[in-house]
């Protein structure tokens, strides 16, 4: 049984893993070139760029719901996976605020913000189990590129960097060594925060999707 939703897994995440290796290649390059900042933001943290991975597990996250739904890995029930869905939410955002109160001046707050966010990405589990296995092995897949990617920016031109939100380094670290630097800014924040982020969103809009289905269906069956 487990290696037979392995590779159910991994036949599930390939193609949404290539868009969005796709579209975090797409990014660098846009940076790179210098295209339009309203597109491409080079800035630390790279906010409010219009090309980015982190809006994907709205997209994914239904996508994910729908499959598992057809193939018979659907929730037991559709109100409980709701209801840790939003709890995982709401334990992410309470995260999220200590974590933006703290960040400034990082102190162990800040640590337990992130691991808050990543403890968070396992709540929906107690609801439908396929579903965040699914999308804690998408997370993964979307996020490690992105490690790759901000070492190789960090340290690109003699450890000046390429001029891109991979590397760009808040002032309070930027006379910290290579190692902190890509701990901090690289490894930290990809392996918690975001893998937190992609599970608990995509989760959210996975059982929502799934709950209207069932609804319709019920529905389709009364009717006829």
């Amino acid at each position: 049984m487990r290696n037979t939703r392995s590779v159910s897994t991994l036949s599930l995440i390939a193609i949404p893993a290539l868009i969005t290796l796709g579209i975090t290649i797409l990014r660098l390059t846009g940076e790179l070139q210098h295209w339009s900042s309203l597109w491409f933001n080079p800035t630390a943290g790279g906010g409010g760029a219009l090309i980015g991975i982190s809006w994907l597990p709205i997209l994914f996250g239904p996508y994910f719901a729908v499959k598992l739904a057809k193939a018979g890995e659907g929730p037991s029930s559709v109100g409980k996976s709701v209801g840790f869905a939003v709890v995982g939410l709401v334990v992410y955002t309470l995260a999220g605020f200590l974590f933006a109160s703290t960040v400034q001046h990082p102190n162990n707050f800040t640590l337990l913000a992130l691991l808050l966010m990543l403890m968070a990405a396992f709540i929906p589990r107690l609801g439908w189990r396929s579903l965040n296995d699914t999308l804690l092995s998408y997370a993964f897949a979307a996020r490690i590129p992105v490690l790759v990617v901000m070492y190789l920016a960090m340290s690109g031109n003699g450890g000046a960097g390429w001029g891109t939100h991979y590397d760009a380094v808040p002032p309070p670290l930027a006379n910290l060594s290579f190692a902190v630097k890509y701990f901090y800014l690289g490894i930290l924040p990809q392996m918690t925060l975001w893998i937190g982020f992609t599970v608990v969103v995509g989760s959210l809009m996975g059982v929502i999707v799934a709950a209207v289905a069932q609804r319709w269906k019920r529905a389709a069956q009364a009717a006829a």
